[in-house]
């Protein structure tokens, strides 16, 4: 990679990464009241990771994640919660580019490989907020219930419709704008 394209790539994984935090204050499902909302911050780290690589996508996530725990309305409960929640668990988004597109001329597989690069990444998410769950949140869980259940409920009820919402909109903008997915 040359010095130019290193250039550019920072500069994309910036903008990305800023959209993304944008795209997260507008929440319009405010449902759960632990935290944790359907956003379409996934929507511009999975652009970046299929544009531009798995590496770009995870720092555009962990940059994400970073300012989102800086900004108002982020949760401290302990300092693995936090790197749980925040930047671990939004760098886990850059792994939906680990199917590049770049190469692919199909649309039909260009489709595929969004559905299962985003599943992906929405999913190893998903894990990061369930361990934190777990770990730190198991007194919110109801008397009786178990807390892995409990977590795992919880978190897939706003990440699941989120990875649900994002690969249609990333779909869509893969037919309107084909060129956003080309470094």
């Amino acid at each position: 990679m040359n010095q130019r394209t290193k250039v550019i790539t920072l500069v994309e994984t910036a903008i990305l990464a800023a959209l993304a935090i944008v795209l997260n204050m507008f929440t319009p499902f405010h449902l759960w009241p632990n935290g944790g909302s359907v956003t379409l911050t996934m929507v511009p780290i999975a652009i970046l990771a299929f544009r531009r690589g798995v590496i770009p996508g995870i720092t555009a996530g962990l940059i994400t994640g970073l300012i989102l725990l800086v900004l108002p309305g982020a949760f401290y409960a302990h300092p693995i919660q936090v790197i749980l929640d925040y930047p671990l668990a939004f760098a886990l988004l850059g792994f939906s580019g680990w199917l590049s597109i770049k190469n692919t001329t199909k649309q039909s597989s260009q489709i595929i490989r969004v559905v299962i690069g985003l599943f992906s990444g929405g999913i190893l998410r998903l894990v990061s907020h369930f361990l934190s769950g777990v770990i730190f949140f198991a007194d919110y869980a109801p008397k009786g219930q178990s807390v892995y259940v409990y977590s795992l409920v919880y978190n897939a009820s706003y990440i699941l419709p989120e990875i649900i919402i994002s690969i249609i909109v990333v779909i869509v903008l893969l037919y309107a704008a084909p060129k956003l997915f080309r470094p």
